[in-house]
């Protein structure tokens, strides 16, 4: 199995909800935030569709959010600048599994989107700096902003990989996955708890310990 694995390079990682529930910190941690979008959404939406948005906001990022459930411009405002604040100040211990990732004999890389104080402070918390060759913050309160795709692409290009020799992990069907996609990258959906399976990869794990059993197959699949 080692020859087979060495055909992939690297192994991108997502966070949240990956490597760790974007809630294990508390629900509390976001509360100021939706507090703020609370405050200022003045009737436009209605308790019920407040809630469903919230509910989004831990697996989406705020902008998507936005757009998805129509918040007005105030309310984006509002629950931006406080979302920039906010921040994990205890340990997190992520999930049971991630120790597994030590073991895979190749290049790691994880690469995240959210608020940049608030994504560093996960990643602190959890302790995971040594697990990584690189670590990338996809900030989307900073300007110009990168992507998901672009950073993945150039992870490829300067240590001179081939897309398919690049896998992508994550439980996001609409950004990890799809930037994988996008860059001809293969991409294993990590199936963790409220997480729907996604249309847009075949390749699919409950946990890490899974993933070095899958590799074998995925080439397979593109050596046919």
């Amino acid at each position: 199995m080692g020859q087979i694995m060495n055909k992939i390079g690297a192994i991108i990682f997502d966070l949240d909800n990956c490597l760790a529930a974007a809630d294990e910190a508390g629900e509390a941690l976001f509360a100021p935030a939706f507090d703020a979008i609370h405050a200022a959404n003045h009737g436009h939406l209605s308790e019920a569709q407040l809630r469903a948005a919230f509910h989004d906001c831990w697996r989406k990022a705020l902008d998507v959010v936005a757009r998805e459930h129509g918040f007005s411009d105030e309310m984006l405002r509002a629950g931006w600048q406080a979302f920039r604040r906010i921040e994990v100040k205890q340990s997190l211990r992520g999930y049971p599994d991630l120790p597994e990732i030590a073991s895979l004999p190749l290049a790691r890389f994880l690469v995240t989107s959210g608020f940049r104080r608030l994504q560093e402070s996960k990643i602190a918390a959890l302790g995971v700096d040594h697990l990584f060759v690189e670590i990338h913050v996809d900030a989307i309160d900073e300007e110009p902003r990168s992507s998901k795709r672009a950073i993945f692409a150039d992870i490829a290009a300067r240590h001179r990989w081939e897309g398919c020799e690049v896998l992508v992990v994550g439980d996001n069907a609409d950004s990890e996955i799809a930037a994988a996609n996008a860059l001809g990258m293969p991409a294993v959906q990590i199936l963790r708890r409220g997480v729907p399976p996604a249309q847009n990869t075949p390749w699919r794990i409950k946990n890490f310990a899974e993933l070095s059993k899958l590799i074998p197959k995925i080439h397979s699949a593109a050596g046919r």
